[in-house]
């Protein structure tokens, strides 16, 4: 089973993310910041990693950057609903320029999102394929 680390500081949001993303058949774990995350992601890595950039402690394109330089192979969509000066669209831009291969502004389409998760992975194994 695909394992998806979600990053996030807002409670909230990650509990939609989790049912959305089990609801399809991930594994989910989760974490309220980028300092969290990264040590979750170290005693269990994910393969695809959600994360927000507007966090406390260490927000989204510091754990990015740190990522993309310790796991360079690593699979990031970026999210963010913006902040009180700053719209999401600034953000993302400077989450694609360090490392995220995706980005989505909250909230967040749920077929968008499922479908970029399901692209990054790669191409379903058909178990017939298997025998």
């Amino acid at each position: 089973m695909k394992r998806i680390l979600v990053i996030d500081d807002e409670e909230q949001i990650r509990s939609m993310l989790r049912m959305m993303l089990e609801d399809a058949g991930y594994e989910v774990e989760d974490a309220s910041d980028g300092n969290i995350g990264i040590m979750v992601f170290r005693e269990k890595p994910a393969d695809v990693i959600i994360i927000d950039i507007l966090m406390p402690e260490k927000e989204g394109i510091e754990t990015i950057m740190e990522l993309r330089q310790d796991f360079p192979g690593i699979k990031i969509i970026a999210i963010s609903g913006g902040g009180r000066f700053k719209s999401p669209t600034t953000f993302l831009t400077m989450a694609e320029h360090f490392g995220a291969d995706r980005t989505f502004t909250k909230p967040i389409d749920r077929d968008a999102l499922l479908s970029a998760v399901q692209e990054l992975l790669g191409p379903k194994v058909s178990q017939d394929f298997l025998l």
